[in-house]
């Protein structure tokens, strides 16, 4: 059985405020930015383990084509998407999530 995504609500932010940059320059890259995001999603629910640890129990996946980090936290009964980070700014303003 696939392990239930759950997006903290600050992520889901996070998600909204980047996908909404990329639409104001380019549907085309707003669009490779959800295809970015749901591609590293499906490979952290293949194999969670293989990420390296960030902070606390947290690790995170780095998109491809994109500067962003999928942060996020394997439980044994569902994935939690801590934060939809930017590489380079703010490293650590996640870390009051977890």
């Amino acid at each position: 059985m696939a392990k239930a995504v759950e997006y903290h609500e600050d992520a889901r932010e996070d998600f909204a405020q980047s996908f909404d940059y990329y639409r104001q320059h380019s549907a085309g890259a707003a669009i490779g930015f959800v295809a970015a995001v749901d591609d590293a999603i499906n490979q952290i629910l293949a194999s969670p383990g293989r990420f390296p640890s960030v902070h606390g129990d947290c690790r995170y996946c780095a998109l491809n084509r994109y500067p962003f980090r999928i942060i996020f936290r394997d439980e044994a009964h569902r994935l939690v998407i801590v934060a939809v980070a930017h590489a380079k700014r703010r490293p650590d303003y996640w870390h009051s999530r977890t």
